[in-house]
């Protein structure tokens, strides 16, 4: 049971657009965790939290994370839109009292994904990109796939991630190649 002050100090800390944003991750996380027989509880709290790190204002991130001992890798500190991501997992544990290693990785990986992600970080991963708020190219597809394979919806999720990456010019992060390596390799197993 998710406790009032943690939905209040969530939409102070993050605005009502990104709240709105999170309260449809959390919604969509809990139907994934339902259909795959995931603890609800769980998913609902990192649906949630997944961007409690997105604060607003003015943020320095870098020192942010700097400040709650994040080391970040070339990539975020380039690319700053990746930092939310673990410092998010940091501010859930200090703040509002998350201990749930599940629910950290899920909140830490939401952006980037990783190898060997567990049934949590895969939920919240996509929950993120189909709650329905959600609209581009792509995104029927993904909801289409969440709820017959999460593997094969992570991966086209992932494809689809990196054309817009590479189309943009950004640079792509390590984790996100593994993960989508590993998504292959296992595809290739069956």
């Amino acid at each position: 049971m998710i406790e009032q002050w943690i939905y209040d100090k969530l939409k102070k800390d993050i605005g009502v657009k990104r709240f709105n944003h999170s309260i449809g991750v959390m919604n969509t996380s809990m139907k994934l965790a339902k259909y795959y027989d995931y603890p609800i509880e769980k998913a609902k709290i990192a649906g949630l939290l997944h961007d409690c790190g997105k604060l607003q204002g003015e943020i320095n991130l870098l020192k942010m994370a700097y400040d709650f001992d994040i080391i970040l890798d070339n990539v975020m500190k380039v690319n700053k839109e990746l930092i939310h991501s673990p410092l998010g997992a940091e501010i859930a544990k200090k703040e509002y009292n998350v201990e749930d290693e599940d629910i950290l990785n899920a909140i830490r990986f939401h952006t980037t994904g990783r190898e060997n992600m567990g049934l949590l970080e895969k939920i919240v991963y996509i929950a993120d990109l189909i709650e329905p708020g959600r609209d581009f190219p792509g995104v029927e597809k993904i909801r289409e796939l969440a709820y017959e394979d999460m593997d094969k919806s992570l991966l086209f999720a992932i494809n689809n991630t990196l054309k817009f990456i590479i189309q943009k010019g950004n640079l792509i992060h390590l984790d996100t190649i593994k993960a989508r390596n590993q998504l292959i390799i296992l595809k290739n197993m069956e």
